[in-house]
């Protein structure tokens, strides 16, 4: 028996930051203490088809390691800022995208097959916002990221180097949207600059 995927949806904001960037106090936040920091390192494989339909419908299909969500990750827009993430534990795969995965991009692979195109390894420091008792209502996620593009087969591509840069990601958990908000007001004052890629495979495929 196939297993069900777990589904929730995801809420961020994604913040790009210079060499030397300093992390703003968090507890500074009204009604905010900080947990962490807690450090991981995490490598994903992206997939996708020789066309990039997923990646054109602004849907991606990783598997990752490392962390707390190992997994493999099926990520669906929903709204700007939002989108329904759905794992399925690596048990159900391993170079290989789970059927139930595949199906749900049916649609738009139009049966097509899918392969790897891309390696993020990202170094994580993550801090937790809580309120006075003690629920998490915001995740702040210090990244450094090395992403390659992959050729056939899997392959390193012939590009030369990888890409590197340093983002930060806030995510909702509990909280109101305005903990977002005035986490990205702190952010900013402090020198980060709003994204302009929604995700860190958007950002490799744009640098081609």
């Amino acid at each position: 028996m196939d297993t069900e995927p777990t589904s929730y949806l995801e809420t961020e904001q994604k913040y790009d930051a210079d060499p030397g960037f300093v992390m703003p106090d968090f507890g500074a936040l009204p009604g905010c203490s900080v947990a962490g920091p807690e450090h991981y390192e995490l490598s994903a494989t992206y997939f996708d088809t020789g066309d990039l339909r997923l990646a054109a419908n602004r849907v991606t299909l990783r598997r990752r390691t490392g962390g707390t969500d190992e997994a493999w990750h099926l990520k669906l827009p929903v709204r700007p800022g939002t989108r329904r993430e759905l794992h399925l534990p690596l048990s159900e795969g391993t170079d290989t995208v789970p059927r139930q995965m595949q199906a749900m991009v049916a649609d738009i692979t139009g049966g097509a097959a899918l392969h790897p195109i891309a390696q993020l390894d990202t170094s994580r420091t993550v801090r937790r916002l809580t309120s006075s008792e003690g629920q998490v209502l915001a995740e702040v996620a210090d990244d450094e990221v090395t992403a390659r593009r992959l050729g056939p087969e899997g392959r390193l591509g012939p590009e030369g180097s990888p890409m590197r840069w340093h983002e930060i990601e806030v995510e909702l958990v509990s909280g109101p949207p305005t903990v977002l908000e005035s986490a990205g007001n702190l952010l900013r004052e402090a020198g980060a600059r709003p994204s302009a890629s929604a995700s860190k495979l958007g950002r490799l495929l744009a640098a081609d």
